[in-house]
């Protein structure tokens, strides 16, 4: 079966204190077996919103050490801002990526609310596919009120009492928790400040009002400006572009127009490519004609590797500092998921491996991500070290020079170790997925998945190594166990990776010997 993931996208009553938030991000990239993708924040809805994924276990851990992190540093008693919100942690969702299903998400989602509540003492209320009765499927329903109208009637409200946790709200709020499909968070501004406008517009869209299937919308005054603030839960259903439309032709209504708007978080390139498709109306439009698409579907089918390799051969082989073995590790890492990609997509459409096809598809997807970021970390190590050699540069002629450079450098040096460290992180995970695939996928690609691993472990060690070495200029203790503690969970973990895919291509390839 595909290796196991899943999605969390957790969001935060904080988004003006970025100390604040630097330290809820922290409880997450110190989880094992966890992925940050990304995070942002809002000042004016006072909001964060974290992306991570992993496997079902570091996932549900990861999402506990930032609801703990956020319950110590955020007090509701006096956070404000925009956007509605009844906790610290106001939602934490789990969504299935690969190897999981919905029902999983589900546990994941209902094991966490008990431990929230038990051991956090937060109200947790379960919402979407987790929740205990239909009327708290819909977030808005959990979160009428706020955070000051369910403090006054969670104590003496039985519809309001919580799935977990006490009937008694602290300065953490309480907590929702769920698994639902993917969603898109999308903001539409209005060139008007009458936020009556925004809302009306809100109204009109959101799904719960009789607009838009699968659109929760809302209304909103954000920095003078009137801002529509929605949900799609499905954007396949109702796509960006059909919403898009909608609050354009509403707004017109009241004699306002769009100026612009903003993504919340991560969002899956199909909805772009199908808004851009509508918008610039390419009835024959095939995926084939984005550069992008085609070259990464070349390069995984084996064609333009040389020329592109020949050119980042020169460029190490160049007597210049950059780039060096941290680039060469996420190359080799980038090379390792193409292969993985390779082999899954040699497996899939065969009837003898039908029973794996839709897992090995998800594989090649999963592949494909992990190439592309690798490949890009080719550059942003290159680019990271040359921040450190900038930081050295700087003067030290005054006493307040030297203690800027001295915090230049630091941070600088911290940067450049982040850098291989993702690098690491994601050369596991190939090894995971170059697992699944030797042991599962055509038996003729077999040795293929062995190189695969091979690359994967030296992307692993090679990127390991440049985090120690940057290690030994930082001064934080807390910050080099830190890393020092996640590089030797991923060589754990990698050494069981190996150990499966030899035994892999052994059994199933009659190769001995090899050195994994």
């Amino acid at each position: 079966m595909a290796a196991k993931l899943v999605e969390c996208v957790p969001n935060f009553s904080e988004g003006r204190r970025l100390d604040v938030v630097e330290k809820i991000v922290a409880a997450v990239r110190e989880t094992s077996d966890v992925i940050l993708l990304d995070y942002s924040s809002d000042a004016d809805h006072n909001r964060s919103v974290l992306t991570f994924v992993g496997t079902p276990e570091g996932v549900e851990q990861a999402a506990y050490a930032a609801i703990s992190r956020a319950a110590e540093l955020i007090d509701m008693e006096q956070q404000e801002g925009e956007h509605p919100r009844i906790g610290a942690t106001d939602v934490v969702p789990f969504i299935p990526i690969s190897g999981v299903s919905m029902q999983d998400c589900v546990e994941i989602a209902r094991r966490l609310g008990q431990r929230v509540g038990e051991e956090l003492n937060i109200p947790v209320y379960l919402y979407e596919q987790a929740a205990t009765r239909p009327d708290r499927e819909n977030l808005a329903n959990l979160r009428k009120g706020e955070y000051e109208g369910l403090k006054a009637e969670i104590e003496t409200n039985p519809d309001r009492q919580p799935d977990f946790g006490p009937n008694q709200m602290g300065k953490a709020g309480a907590t929702v928790i769920g698994a639902r499909a993917f969603l898109v968070a999308y903001n539409v501004y209005l060139n008007t400040d009458d936020v009556a406008v925004a809302k009306a517009v809100g109204k009109s869209i959101r799904h719960s009002s009789g607009g838009l299937r699968y659109v929760k919308g809302l209304g909103l005054l954000v920095d003078g400006q009137a801002q529509v603030s929605m949900n799609l839960t499905n954007f396949k259903g109702t796509p960006i572009h059909q919403a898009v439309e909608m609050i354009r032709r509403e707004a017109a209504r009241y004699g306002a127009s769009i100026t612009h708007s903003e993504l919340i978080g991560l969002v899956p390139q199909q909805a772009l490519i199908d808004a851009a498709v509508w918008y610039l109306q390419l009835d024959d439009f095939s995926q084939d004609q984005i550069l992008e698409h085609k070259m990464q579907a070349e390069m995984a089918a084996g064609q333009n590797v040389a020329a592109d390799g020949a050119g980042f051969l020169a460029d190490l082989a160049a007597g210049t500092p950059t780039p060096g073995g941290g680039s060469a590790a996420a190359y080799a890492g980038a090379m390792a998921a193409a292969l993985v990609a390779m082999v899954a997509r040699v497996t899939a459409g065969k009837k003898k491996y039908a029973d794996v096809e839709n897992e090995m598809l998800s594989a090649a997807e999963q592949a494909d991500q992990l190439k592309t970021a690798l490949y890009e970390a080719v550059a942003r190590d290159a680019a990271s070290f040359e921040g450190v050699m900038a930081a050295f540069r700087l003067s030290k002629d005054t006493e307040d020079q030297v203690l800027t450079r001295g915090q230049a450098i630091q941070q600088a040096t911290l940067h450049a170790a982040e850098v291989p460290l993702e690098v690491a992180e994601r050369a596991a995970t190939v090894l995971n997925l170059a697992r699944f695939v030797a042991e599962h996928g055509n038996i003729n690609a077999v040795s293929d998945a062995g190189a695969a691993a091979a690359l994967a472990r030296s992307s692993l060690s090679g990127a390991a190594m440049n985090v120690r070495i940057n290690l030994s200029g930082l001064e934080d203790d807390k910050q080099i166990a830190r890393f020092q503690s996640r590089l030797e969970t991923l060589e754990q973990q990698a050494a069981g990776s190996l150990a499966a895919i030899r035994t892999a291509v052994e059994n199933r390839g009659g190769i001995t010997g090899m050195d994994l």
